[in-house]
């Protein structure tokens, strides 16, 4: 269904991350993957969802001059975002720990920014989703991150793997939100472009 709506469209995936693309697969659409590397920073006047929509308009600017007029790109970005602050991809261990720690026994706020850009035209949105963990023991979390390396995730965790099977307490909003892209939101987005 989707498919037939885009396809006019040469749809463009700009990440790196599996998940993105696994959950893009999982919409029935074929697509093709350019990766460039951004900058993530932003203004530190910016909080939350504004945080994840500047970043995502950042990502599809770096692909504008390269548009062709039935490319469709897509750019997103998530965020963790706790006690006012913002938990990116962990440096090293140490962060991915103390990162870990932060977020044991509190809830936080996930919040992805999609963009979708042709030459012409461009929409963004946003959306969140809230996640409570239980208290994780240091056992837990050095054992989390010794075994699965969460260096490329926003919190250093992913929710689809052992952290979220065992730490997870309660998820408000979108699943798939939290693991890097919002598919409710975005499939009805793509039927409205």
């Amino acid at each position: 269904m989707l498919k037939e709506k885009l396809n006019k469209y040469n749809i463009i995936l700009a990440s790196k991350s599996p998940r993105r693309q696994f959950l893009l697969k999982e919409l029935g659409l074929d697509f093709e993957i350019r990766t460039k590397d951004v900058d993530e920073s932003f203004p530190k006047k910016l909080k939350g969802k504004q945080i994840a929509l500047y970043l995502c308009k950042k990502k599809a600017e770096a692909f504008k001059s390269e548009l062709k007029s039935n490319d469709l790109l897509i750019t997103a970005d998530t965020i963790v975002w706790i006690n006012g602050k913002v938990l990116n991809k962990p440096a090293d261990y140490n962060e991915a720990v103390k990162m870990l720690k932060t977020l044991s026994g509190k809830m936080h706020a996930v919040f992805t920014g999609v963009s979708l850009s042709t030459s012409e035209k461009q929409k963004k949105f946003c959306c969140e989703t809230k996640v409570y963990f239980k208290i994780l023991s240091s056992r837990e979390i050095n054992f989390y991150v010794r075994n699965y390396k969460p260096f490329d995730k926003a919190g250093a965790y992913g929710a689809q793997e052992w952290i979220g099977y065992v730490g997870v307490e309660k998820i408000i909003g979108s699943y798939f939100n939290v693991m890097g892209f919002p598919l409710k939101e975005l499939y009805e987005e793509l039927m409205k472009f």
